[in-house]
């Protein structure tokens, strides 16, 4: 009788296994430990990744540990374009630089992970290298004090989270 019992347990962890990779699966996540999550996207506050070299703080929606390696993922709202956009694809360069200089570890990739697809980002010497000339473009830019908008409507300062 006690064997049927431990068959059971078995069969219940083996089904739960099973769900938990299928929900991971489905949620654009590689395989792997997940060692972060947005508060946002899971309740409890973490704190952001920061790289005092650059100045540059983030807090990607996901961090998985896939082969020793942790992995950023970016979690977009919205139905993926044929492309990624541009800022998007800027702002998962960035998880990987701050995962780099957080957990000295390189990325080979990141994930964008829209509603209906999933795009892995190479995280390329090449692509540190854009990174970084943006980063510093932003930085020049903003010794100048005044910066101009990059849209024309006033309503969307009122909720943006670089007011000061």
């Amino acid at each position: 009788m006690p064997w049927i019992l431990a068959l059971l347990l078995v069969a219940a962890a083996l089904v739960l296994l099973w769900l938990s990779r299928r929900q991971q699966h489905s949620a654009g996540l590689p395989a792997g430990r997940v060692l972060y999550s947005d508060p946002r996207v899971i309740g409890a506050p973490e704190r952001p990744l920061y790289d005092p070299e650059t100045h540059l703080t983030g807090k990607p929606d996901y961090l998985v540990e896939e082969h020793g390696v942790v992995i950023p993922v970016e979690v977009k709202s919205g139905w993926a374009p044929p492309e990624p956009h541009p800022g998007h694809i800027y702002q998962l360069l960035a998880y990987c630089l701050l995962v780099e200089k957080t957990h000295g570890n390189r990325p080979p990739y990141g994930i964008l992970r829209y509603r209906n697809r999933s795009f892995s980002i190479d995280y390329t010497p090449a692509a540190e290298r854009e990174l970084r000339a943006l980063l510093e473009e932003m930085h020049a830019s903003a010794r100048h004090k005044e910066l101009d908008r990059s849209h024309e409507d006033r309503s969307r300062c009122a909720h943006c989270g670089y007011r000061s």
